[in-house]
Parts: structure tokens; C-alpha cells; sequence
């Protein structure tokens, strides 16, 4: 088994980020060549945001891991489920969706400032998104993340990557202009080599800036899962992913193929 330092999983749970140095090395290749194919397959949710001047795009797409060998490989073979059980502090570990995010050179769309909890038709404080560079990534390219504030017991406005509201009249408070008042708050951040990872919490809010160098893509697989007390959650509007085939009850134990157990592995 795959052991953080106590260290690690502190800073985890206290910080809501953490970086994982060269845990996914042996992945990287296999991660690239399934983003590869998903870019030239994707699905009806893909979301596709061409650069201002033409000269690079944003893609993401989720939800894909039956589709492409590669991801459901990654998700149920690689050091993710034990490395995320022991982060959350829980007994089992269960996929809730994998993402591709890839920022082409000359991209100039940022990740403004969010966090993933309202966007989730789940919740429970047992939760992990691990990010995994598949390139390296430079400070000035790095995902940002708000240390600490995935224990504010706030809840902000999802909105889609292009700032146009996800749901309208949802009741939830806008997200604080974080670069205003950087003072204010411990950013964290880290420079990343392929196969190094950021583990963070789905209420951490985090950014990251556009790929505005020449010649150099950013891309990332990211891997959403859960815990013991995860709960199917219904909200108002839509959610990203829309799960639209999903039956359960608001409350329910998250459960069903689309969510997978990872962590005990099966038998």
C-alpha cells in the first residue's frame, strides 16, 4: 500500500490542498494517449472554448472512463483509490466522475475562482479531487488553491468556465474577488512535473490562469471520488455532471455503476 506521511494527509485536511510528488509517473503516458482519443471522440457534454485571437483552445470533458481503457485503468489500478482513502480517512473509496482538462498554447481562458461542492449532485465531507499533470506545469500555469477554505461553511454561486451563471437564482452567495484580496488569504500553489499531483477538497476554492506560452500544452486528468458518508444530492438547477440517468433519492447511499467502487479493490 501506497503510505503518505502524517504530514500529507494533515495538510489535507487542515489546508484542503496538497501536493503529490511522482505518484502517477508510470501513468502519465497511458493518461495522455486516452486524453488523445477523448479529444478526438468527445462526448455530448464536452466543453470546447476557442482562444480569443484563434490561436489556442480549453477542453474538458467528463464522465468518459467506460468509453476509454486508459482512464478506467488509471481509476482502478494506479495508487489513486488507497493514496485518496487514507487523505479522506475512509474505509472505502467510490469514483464520482473523472475529468480532462486541456489547455492548449495560446489558450487564454482562465479557471476563475470556484469551488466543486454546488456543482456535485453529492455530498458528505468524505470527498478528493486529485488533479494529475500530464506535462509540466509552471507557477505561471498552476491550478491556485484558498488554503483553509474548505472549512468556511460557505457555499458560492456555480458558474460554467466562460462566467455565465450555471443555474440562475440558485440563493447562493457570489465567490469572493480572491485576487483582490489575496492579502487576506494563504494561496497555495505548486510547480509540477507529469505524474505529480495536487489532492484537494471538493469546497476548496481554487483557479488557475490561462496557457498563454508558446509550444508548451497543459493537460490534467483529474479523478473525483468519495468516501463512506458520500449522499446523492438533488439541486436546484442543473449539476455538472448531470447524471441524467441516475435514479436515487435525494439522501440515498451513493451508489450504482456510474459509481463505481475503487478502494477495496474488488475481488
Amino acid at each position: 500500500m501506497n503510505r503518505l506521511d502524517a504530514a500529507q494527509i494533515r495538510d489535507f485536511q487542515q489546508d484542503g490542498a496538497v501536493a503529490l510528488r511522482g505518484l502517477f509517473r508510470e501513468w502519465v503516458e497511458p493518461l495522455r494517449t486516452g486524453i488523445e482519443r477523448n479529444m478526438a471522440e468527445p462526448s455530448s457534454v464536452a466543453r470546447i472554448y476557442p482562444a480569443k485571437d484563434g490561436s489556442g483552445l480549453f477542453f474538458g470533458d467528463y464522465c468518459n472512463w467506460s468509453r476509454f481503457a486508459e482512464y478506467a485503468d488509471f481509476l482502478r489500478h494506479s495508487a489513486l483509490a488507497e493514496t485518496t482513502a487514507q487523505l479522506m480517512g475512509a474505509r472505502t473509496v467510490r469514483l464520482f466522475h473523472e475529468h480532462v482538462l486541456v489547455k492548449e498554447p495560446g489558450t487564454d481562458m482562465p479557471t476563475p475562482w470556484h469551488h466543486d461542492q454546488p456543482y456535485y449532485s453529492v455530498d458528505g465531507e468524505q470527498n478528493c479531487s486529485v488533479w494529475v499533470a500530464l506535462d509540466t506545469v509552471p507557477l505561471d500555469t498552476a491550478v491556485e488553491f484558498v488554503a483553509g477554505s474548505h472549512r468556511w461553511g460557505r457555499w458560492f454561486r456555480p458558474e460554467k468556465f466562460d462566467r455565465t451563471a450555471l443555474n440562475q437564482d440558485d440563493g447562493l452567495e457570489p465567490v469572493p474577488d480572491i485576487d483582490a484580496e489575496r492579502s487576506r488569504h494563504r494561496v497555495l500553489s505548486w510547480e509540477l512535473e507529469p505524474g505529480d499531483a495536487v489532492a484537494f477538497h471538493f469546497l476548496t476554492l481554487h483557479s488557475a490562469p490561462g496557457n498563454r506560452a508558446t509550444g508548451r500544452r497543459r493537460r490534467a486528468f483529474s479523478a473525483r471520488v468519495v468516501g463512506d458518508d458520500a449522499r446523492w444530492a438533488v439541486r436546484k438547477g442543473k449539476t455538472s455532471p448531470p447524471f441524467t440517468g441516475v435514479t436515487l433519492a435525494a439522501g440515498e447511499a451513493l451508489q450504482g455503476p456510474e459509481f463505481p467502487v475503487l478502494y477495496p479493490p474488488p475481488a
